[in-house]
């Protein structure tokens, strides 16, 4: 029976494991301050939150255990049966689910709730690695297009069927692996990047682009009338640059104001834009809190289970999607350095382990993990420290939710499971 472990987990990536159960358990500890009751609480007590997140936690483990122990073949064989499986449950769930906090997104069984979008980040980076990794010959049409498909089909099916944008928006850090593989060029990316900057300039100044275009284009006017070289083709390419900028300049303003009620007043409110004092109590409330209980942690924190901010409940889903705020109170800046720290090393790790695989499929898949994480990090951090607006998606392995912490699980065991049998694979 000992030899036969053994093999089972063989060459495990024992480092990831720390890693995960790390931020498993200090993230339990951090629910279990946010929800502390001196009178009720009790973790046998399954009526309450983290007396349900340590039964997620196990069931999870168990999930992972299981993973290790099949074979990673049975990955890449099912990777589109997932991916189907995965997409039919949020078509089902966006017409029989629950409305949970504005949300039709959830299958609602007495006190307990199951979320099928969260497992379509990992059925979809299985479906990318399976079709990216079986390419006879690349046609970058072809597999940009089908590539993008595979992306935006939950994607569609979350914003417009399901109204959960925050979890749909995840799906955008997979673009980072299709640069990855050669789908998108650099330039590309540069693009959406001064896009994505204009579109915030244009809302945050709408007056400020006639300026900017009218100055751009005097420049490039006097620059071309003292060049001794001038072609056509490349004042064209800088006067459609400047005009495309100038575009998105002037459009965001109306983009902004045809957006949901709730997104509009989020992104008014993170821009500093004049909104009804209302709509500021309603939608600053919980970057205010957030920001002051942080603040108070200072640089070694309250303490744990000391947190005046987390125990009086100023800070609304302090449990869930503002998990990050209470670190920060109780533990302070080491705390939340901390943190980030084995995010960070999570991170890192995934991509030094992706590129040592002889698996494409392995190595696509793995820079998907990464990039997921990535933007998980980065957003929610962002929006509790008041850098980025509030979207509705939690922080890995410690915000509360089962559908989460066990989706995640299953993201990250199977790229374990795929590495530990990269030796095996010819090169």
């Amino acid at each position: 029976m000992r030899e036969k472990s053994e093999r089972l987990f063989y060459n495990v990536d024992w480092f990831l494991v720390v890693i995960y159960f790390l931020l498993v358990g200090i993230g339990w500890m951090n629910i279990y301050s946010a929800v502390y009751d001196t009178e009720k609480s009790d973790v046998f007590n399954f009526s309450r939150l983290e007396s349900k997140q340590m039964l997620f936690a196990i069931i999870a483990i168990v999930i992972a255990v299981a993973i290790l122990v099949v074979d990673a073949s049975f990955f890449t064989a099912t990777a589109f049966f997932f991916y189907s499986g995965v997409i039919v449950l949020n078509l089902i769930v966006a017409f029989a689910g629950a409305d949970i906090k504005g949300s039709h997104s959830w299958f609602k069984f007495g006190s307990f709730s199951f979320q099928p979008g969260e497992f379509a980040k990992w059925a979809t980076a299985l479906a990318l690695a399976k079709y990216l990794s079986g390419r006879a010959k690349t046609e970058l049409l072809k597999d940009t297009v089908v590539s993008f498909g595979l992306i935006f089909l939950p994607v569609l099916i979350m914003i417009v069927l399901q109204r959960e944008t925050g979890v749909a928006l995840v799906f955008g850090a997979l673009v980072m692996l299709l640069y990855r593989e050669g789908l998108i060029a650099g330039w590309l990316l540069l693009v959406g990047f001064v896009s994505i900057v204009a579109m915030v300039v244009g809302m945050k100044y709408p007056l400020v682009w006639p300026f900017v275009s009218i100055s751009v284009l005097a420049i490039l006017a006097i620059n071309f009338a003292f060049m001794r070289k001038r072609t056509w083709k490349s004042a064209f390419i800088r006067i459609a640059i400047v005009a495309y900028v100038g575009g998105i300049m002037i459009v965001s303003g109306n983009i902004i104001e045809k957006l949901p009620e709730h997104q509009t007043a989020r992104i008014k409110v993170w821009l500093g834009l004049p909104v009804s004092q209302k709509m500021l109590d309603r939608y600053d409330y919980n970057t205010r809190q957030s920001l002051i209980a942080i603040g108070s942690g200072g640089a070694t924190g309250k303490g744990y289970l000391d947190g005046t901010q987390t125990k009086f409940r100023f800070v609304p889903e302090q449990e869930t999607d503002f998990i990050f705020c209470t670190v920060g109170e109780e533990w302070g800046f080491m705390g939340t350095t901390f943190v980030v720290l084995l995010y960070t090393l999570l991170i890192i790790r995934l991509i030094t382990q992706a590129e040592r695989q002889r698996s494409d499929f392995t190595r696509i898949y793995g820079y998907a993990v990464a990039s997921i994480f990535l933007f998980h990090l980065l957003v929610n951090v962002g929006m509790t420290i008041g850098l980025l607006p509030v979207i509705g998606i939690p922080l890995p392995f410690f915000s509360y939710g089962g559908s989460s912490l066990i989706s995640f699980t299953i993201l990250l065991f199977i790229f374990i499971k795929l590495d530990s049998q990269r030796l095996l694979i010819l090169r």
